[in-house]
């Protein structure tokens, strides 16, 4: 039985790579700095501790405040978000209704999926910000008044 490698690597190991290996490899990366990061500050900690200086009066080791984000803040994002979605699926399908390349053809309906889903979340994420908008117009309102006028 004779492989033919460019439709192999086309139909299976491409899509395999894509939908398995890189969302692992960037949770993977992802973790591991964070795990990084944890062991750099607790070998910190511990040789502080060691030494017998007060922990609590340096800043390193101080949690972060969490910011909350404001209403308006979260729809911006989230409208962004649609641009960038929509914008790249009109794009994947855009390319995959005009390229007529004889090596691109085996792909073509692998980008107008992801086309096509692209343009559907873009879509999705539309229809939040606006509906986000006009039910949460009363908050918005009033967190821009409470910049306004802090309280002292």
């Amino acid at each position: 039985m004779e492989v033919d490698l460019p439709v192999f690597f086309t139909h299976f190991l491409l899509p395999l790579c894509i939908v398995v290996v890189l969302p692992v490899t960037i949770v993977w990366m992802a973790m591991r700095a964070r795990q990084n990061e944890t062991d750099k500050k607790t070998e910190a900690l511990l040789k502080a501790i060691e030494s017998g200086t007060n922990v609590n009066d340096i800043e390193y080791f101080k949690m972060p405040e969490k910011t909350t984000k404001g209403t308006k803040e979260r729809l911006l994002k989230k409208m962004s978000g649609a641009c960038v979605t929509s914008l790249m699926g009109a794009a994947f399908i855009v390319l995959g209704l005009l390229n007529n390349n004889d090596l691109f053809n085996l792909v073509i309906p692998y980008v107008l999926m992801v086309g096509a889903t692209l343009l559907a979340v873009g879509i999705a994420l539309f229809i939040t910000y606006f509906v986000g908008k006009k039910l949460l117009a009363k908050e918005i309102e009033a967190e821009e008044k409470a910049l306004e006028n802090p309280r002292e």
